[in-house]
């Protein structure tokens, strides 16, 4: 019973937090730009299900607390369907029963009625603000810890590898990558990791000496402790950086969202170099993780905390920064998701409003359906595929095989 508890308390409920929290923050930007543009709202959930706290404002909003974790929404008056897009027929009976109610004009405060960019800007909004929320997390981290940068010195080299051929020698050190110079190893590592089968060229400072290599990353599969078993591009190169190497650095305000600006940019910049190969079929798909990988993660990095520090405070202190950097990455990947343009998604919407903006006249019905049909029919494949590369990476089918023999 208290092994069950645990296991809730490590991976279910960190993971319901963090997910409940960045949607807040995602469906937050929608609900501010539009109140900003005056649309009338007539509900911002956070939790799904019935509510276990609900007050309704002065401005006609209700503020509702979900008794499901599972994140939140924001629902505008005069909403249609599910779409939140109305053909030309939609809208005329939707004005009409408007103008009924409230009179002339009272059409102009409901969203489907707002200038086309206005939409556009309340859509975009969400993941604007999912954005802004990893940059404002990598700040504050970058402002008051600061970061270490742990230069790419090579500590071992395995013999046979791609890294052995190219002649990289123990003691050498890394500073640019595809002609891109590099700080920090990791900036190494995720350019091998993303390289499987293409020439990696490696700028290489040998004593007084710059060398030019070249190698070939070869596709390995590794059991990762957060990301369970994944296949990644290696060099079979060992980086420890000595302690002289390292360097400790804390940033001033400007320099912190300078710097959280650039690795929100390098998370987005490596994701879309992972889909461009994994449609090439330079990738395969195990890196895609559903709910049940999520939680995964979230409940190794938890323990990872506790186990740091024993101490409470410096394990609270531990907690609170992990998940809030895992919330950061997070964040980043619900922003870049809802931008695809699949219907369904804030990418969908703004596919939708950029058709009206050329025509002069929104999607015909029919073709929303479609559109929200073939989206959805999308949507539910992307989950089960990336729900049967969780179960995957948790060896669960193994371990029914060996229930089984």
């Amino acid at each position: 019973m208290l092994g069950a508890l645990g296991q809730i308390l490590i991976y279910i409920v960190p993971f319901l937090l963090v997910l409940t929290f960045i949607v807040t923050i995602h469906e937050l930007g929608h609900f501010l730009v539009a109140r900003a543009f005056g649309v009338k709202v007539d509900r911002f959930a956070i939790g799904f299900g019935r509510a276990i706290f609900s007050r309704t404002d002065r401005h006609g909003i209700e503020w509702r607390l979900g008794w499901m974790p599972l994140g939140g929404y924001v629902k505008f008056s005069g909403d249609l369907d599910a779409s939140s897009v109305p053909d030309q027929a939609g809208l005329a009976e939707l004005r009409q029963r408007l103008v009924a109610q409230g009179g002339a004009g009272a059409e102009r405060d409901y969203f489907h009625f707002k200038p086309v960019w206005q939409r556009a800007l309340i859509v975009v909004a969400g993941p604007a603000a999912n954005f802004i929320l990893a940059i404002s997390i990598f700040a504050l981290v970058f402002m008051t810890i600061g970061t270490q940068i742990r230069p790419a010195r090579v500590a071992q080299i395995q013999a046979g590898s791609p890294a052995a051929a190219a002649g990289f020698q123990v003691g050498d050190l890394i500073t640019g990558v595809n002609g891109r110079t590099v700080r920090d190893g990791g900036e190494v590592t995720q350019t091998v990791m993303l390289s499987t089968g293409d020439p990696v060229r490696f700028t290489v400072e040998r004593g007084a000496q710059t060398v030019e290599l070249v190698a070939v990353p070869e596709r390995r599969e590794e059991n990762d402790p957060i990301a369970g078993r994944i296949k990644v591009g290696r060099i079979g190169l060992g980086l420890g950086a000595s302690r002289a190497d390292v360097r400790h650095l804390r940033y001033g305000p400007l320099e912190a969202v300078t710097e959280g600006v650039r690795q929100t940019g390098e998370i987005i910049g490596s994701t879309l170099t992972y889909l461009g190969r994994l449609v090439t079929g330079r990738e395969s798909g195990d890196q895609f993780s559903g709910p049940l990988g999520i939680a995964k993660a979230t409940g190794a990095l938890t323990t990872a905390a506790v186990e740091a520090d024993p101490a409470p405070q410096a394990m609270a202190l531990n907690l609170l920064l992990t998940l809030t950097s895992f919330a950061a990455i997070l964040s980043i990947g619900i922003g870049f998701l809802n931008l695809l343009p699949i219907p369904v998604l804030d990418g969908g919407h703004l596919l939708f409003y950029g058709y009206e903006a050329v025509a002069r006249r929104p999607v015909a019905a029919r073709y929303q359906e479609m559109g929200y049909r073939a989206g959805l029919a999308l949507l539910a494949g992307f989950m089960l595929f990336a729900t049967w590369n969780d179960l995957q990476k948790l060896n669960l089918f193994q371990f029914l095989g060996g229930l089984v023999s």
